[in-house]
């Protein structure tokens, strides 16, 4: 692959219109070849030519206010011209230039993809719907179609009867040209607005959070808009699907979703990082800045591990329960879990028309991001625009806990109740 470096300068450099790296790859008119002068000098030693690009879209002709306290105007994307295995040495000197604050190559992450079971239909596969309190929470609301859901995954079958009325727009961010792609399956260079679901993994969030009901237990939201964000391709690890993507292209599919009009994201992915820097931070302030919130798998190796974005301040992360309202084996809990949610056998919509059972904290994150929808959805309905902190308060409070502890290592705050959870909200809004 031509490498990609992601390079954060402490202060913006002064340039001519710099082009977005999604829309550079696509037409390469109006290229720029030099960066600043110290970084230019090392390239230059070292038989280098480059193309710089910014690494995030400014969401109007110049950066807003929250764009720019979150730094998102200072980071670039410098793309070599060659094929070139970019030394540590090389890294080391750009380190070291006093207007760098970081800089990394692009990395590829990948994530766990719970395998869908085809089994045959369980006596109740109400069960995960029933735990929830998503029944009685329906007498007061089933949504609002203001209100958007950004599901960042391997795409969505936006064809599917269950999603065909649900899905509003769409966006492809994964372009893996140049990188060693044998092990992947399907489309792994598009960036285009088609986010064709080739997986399942993504259908079956988005089924979760949106599905109408027909074949399959009713979303928690149905009547909520679903924006399908895809920023995983597929690649085979062995007899197991992973879902792959370079890290700064899912912060792109962050920001594509915040500034077309997300009220939430969620994200039924993590990223198991050490090193210095962590993933999505930048993008997760701006998020915060602009009142959108995330929601998050906490990890599926039942282990005390940090999985990312849900290990970041800010961000809800979720852990798993069984049908015994039992903490899941495979729900991690490093990442700080704010809030459980049924994860285990859930039945929802599939990939290429299908449905399917599949566990994993891939599944209890959007219920809890169904959950918050539902409560902006009643109180958008009351003419009251619900504030992220509001919600998270809500959440919290109403939460089944599973033991004597406000808050559990394993099971945070507890597992959600949109039964009590409305009728909190009912409550505050109508008093």
């Amino acid at each position: 692959m031509k490498p990609h470096l992601i390079i954060k300068t402490k202060t913006a450099v002064t340039a001519s219109r710099i082009p977005f790296w999604g829309d550079f790859i696509k037409n390469k008119t109006g290229e720029i070849s030099n960066f600043f002068p110290e970084f230019d000098s090392i390239l230059s030693n070292n038989h280098l030519n480059f193309w710089l690009t910014q690494e995030y879209k400014p969401v109007s002709e110049h950066w807003s206010n929250e764009e720019i306290n979150s730094g998102l105007n200072r980071i670039y994307r410098v793309i070599l011209k060659e094929n070139f295995a970019f030394p540590e040495r090389l890294l080391e000197q750009i380190k070291i230039i006093p207007l760098v604050e970081d800089v990394r190559p692009a990395l590829v992450a990948d994530a766990p993809i719970p395998i869908a079971s085809s089994m045959s239909l369980q006596p109740n596969i109400s069960r995960s719907r029933e735990i929830i309190g998503l029944k009685q929470a329906h007498f007061y609301c089933k949504g609002n179609p203001s209100i958007k859901i950004a599901v960042l995954d391997t795409g969505v079958d936006a064809q599917h009867a269950e999603l065909r009325t649900a899905v509003s727009n769409q966006a492809d961010f994964v372009n893996l040209d140049g990188l060693d792609t044998v092990e992947f399956v399907g489309d792994i260079t598009g960036y285009d607005e088609v986010a064709e679901d080739e997986v399942g993994h993504g259908s079956h969030v988005a089924g979760i959070i949106a599905g109408k009901g027909k074949e399959m237990p009713l979303g928690v939201v149905p009547e909520c808009k679903i924006m399908a964000v895809r920023v995983l391709a597929s690649m085979k690890q062995g007899d197991k699907l992973v879902g792959a993507g370079l890290i700064d292209n899912i912060n792109v599919g962050i920001k594509w979703a915040i500034d077309h009009g997300a009220d939430i994201i969620n994200m039924s992915l993590g990223i198991k990082h050490s090193g210095g820097g962590l993933p999505h931070e930048e993008i997760i302030q701006y998020a915060k800045s602009k009142g959108v919130t995330i929601v998050a798998a906490s990890g599926n190796d039942g282990q005390n591990n940090k999985y990312y974005p849900g290990a970041l301040p800010g961000v809800i992360a979720v852990g798993a329960i069984n049908d015994d309202r039992e903490v899941a084996d495979f729900s991690s809990y490093g990442a700080n879990v704010s809030l459980s949610a049924p994860g285990t056998n859930i039945y929802s919509s599939y990939a290429y028309g299908k449905y399917a059972f599949a566990s994993g904290t891939s599944q209890a994150s959007p219920f809890v991001a169904g959950a918050v929808a539902l409560l902006k959805s009643h109180a958008l309905s009351k003419g009251y625009r619900l504030k992220d902190n509001q919600v998270k308060y809500i959440l919290k409070h109403t939460s089944d806990k599973v033991n004597t502890r406000f808050k559990d290592e394993k099971a945070g705050y507890g597992v959600i109740n949109l039964a009590d959870a409305i009728k909190l909200l009912n409550y505050q809004l109508t008093s």
